[in-house]
């Protein structure tokens, strides 16, 4: 996602990740540069897979990834669960937005990761 510097610096940085491997993200988020790494604790090929992050500015996150097939499609629902440090302000913060801007963002990467899928795209991720 080039609007936010995104890229993998530690890690897994290319190819698809397995379980108990780690990746690092450098991205600018809320105009700071920030790192966050997090690792796969659980997967079933094609079915799941649960990222958790390890060292990163929440007090915790985790995402999970679930796929299901639909016709001649596949379905992503994505559930996230995290929590920010700074007490009151951060809970604030959280609730009038930064939740917000974590949905926009998972729905960004989402409208990515569905144009990547649906055309030829995906070659130059796993070849």
């Amino acid at each position: 996602m080039s609007h936010m510097q995104e890229e993998a610096v530690k890690g897994r940085t290319n190819g698809l990740i397995r379980l108990n491997e780690t990746v690092t993200w450098r991205a600018k988020h809320i105009g700071k540069m920030r790192e966050l790494t997090t690792k796969i604790i659980a997967m079933k090929e094609g079915e799941h897979f649960t990222d958790e992050m390890t060292e990163g500015d929440f007090t915790h996150m985790k995402h999970e990834h679930h796929f299901r097939e639909i016709g001649n499609g596949t379905v992503m629902i994505d559930i996230m669960d995290f929590g920010t440090p700074y007490g009151w302000f951060g809970r604030m913060f959280e609730r009038f937005y930064l939740r917000k801007y974590m949905t926009r963002l998972l729905k960004h990467r989402n409208d990515v990761i569905k144009d990547y899928a649906e055309s030829e795209k995906w070659r130059v991720v796993l070849d």
